[in-house]
């Protein structure tokens, strides 16, 4: 710590503005030695701390969710089957959706009202922002904060390519295999077309048990969208792309399912999902934050990672 600090905190004993002035500006500096000290030693899959003093009961309540939620998920798990997923990435792979900054798709993305999602009402870019923000405040690396700035812009597909709401948001899971109890609303997947196939309502399907989830087919979805997108356009490291891919994909990283499909790799990767959902999740019932306040600072974080800064959709 510089020593110079330390000589300006004199005791205050007066009625002199200036010195007032002078000693809380020397606390300020104290205090931002300390957290620059303190963020240099943080990992990212160190536990969070910003909702250490949250009801964490309150999120993710679906069983009392409104029907608008409950609604939502049935057509999802009746319409996302095998054949709906190969169409969906062989349509992925022949065109480009659009060119435009990553500011630029969040201020698209920002009329769209998650209809999943029983824990918020804000706008999306309001929840990447305070997603952002909840990592920034507890230091952890640069890279996790843009994650957590872009994780959702995959959502940009319900303004290309999707049929509804329901092959853009919403939960995660695989197909081609049986569907897990362990998925959010389970019996609706009865009226699923694979739901009684001979081969794709097996336990293992069409994997093997340890094949990595690589190989294993997910419903499709933003997660999967934006994966694709930025993993050859961005300089995230893959931990980070595991957390766009994977962080609605509760059934594996929060309930504990499908981990038979997991290789070392996937093994490595759950930890940084793992970290990072605290953020994704808890941090909905946080102020909401100004978006014109933090745009610069995290304009420079997106020219960091995103050096051609036209993205392609």
């Amino acid at each position: 710590m510089a020593p110079g600090v330390f000589q300006q905190l004199t005791v205050y004993n007066g009625r002199d503005g200036h010195q007032l002035e002078d000693t809380s500006d020397a606390i300020d500096n104290v205090n931002v030695l300390k957290a620059a000290l303190k963020n240099k030693n943080i990992s990212f899959d160190d536990a969070s701390e910003f909702d250490a003093e949250k009801d964490k009961t309150q999120f993710r309540q679906y069983l009392d969710a409104s029907d608008r939620v409950k609604n939502f998920y049935r057509e999802q798990h009746e319409k996302q089957t095998v054949a709906y997923n190969l169409r969906a990435r062989i349509n992925f792979k022949t065109k480009k959706r659009a060119r435009m900054s990553i500011w630029e798709a969040m201020e698209k993305l920002n009329t769209l009202i998650d209809e999943s999602d029983p824990d918020t009402n804000l706008t999306q870019i309001e929840h990447l922002l305070q997603t952002a923000e909840a990592i920034r405040r507890d230091g952890k690396p640069r890279w996790m904060q843009v994650t957590g700035l872009i994780h959702d812009l995959g959502k940009l597909l319900f303004f290309f390519d999707a049929e509804g709401q329901w092959d853009v948001v919403g939960d995660t899971f695989p197909v081609g295999c049986a569907f897990d109890k362990r998925i959010i609303l389970p019996e609706t997947f009865v009226n699923n077309p694979d739901y009684n196939h001979p081969v794709y309502s097996t336990e293992f399907g069409i994997y093997h048990e340890g094949c990595g989830l690589d190989n294993v087919m997910l419903s499709w979805g933003h997660d999967e969208y934006l994966y694709h997108v930025v993993k050859h356009q961005s300089r995230i490291p893959d931990e980070g792309l595991a957390m766009i891919r994977f962080h609605s994909f509760y059934p594996w990283h929060k309930e504990g399912a499908y981990h038979k499909f997991m290789n070392d790799h996937d093994r490595r990767m759950l930890k940084a999902v793992q970290a990072f959902n605290p953020y994704d999740l808890y941090s909905k019932s946080d102020e909401t934050p100004t978006m014109e306040e933090l745009k610069p600072y995290y304009l420079e974080l997106i020219d960091e990672f995103f050096p051609e800064r036209v993205i392609d959709w």
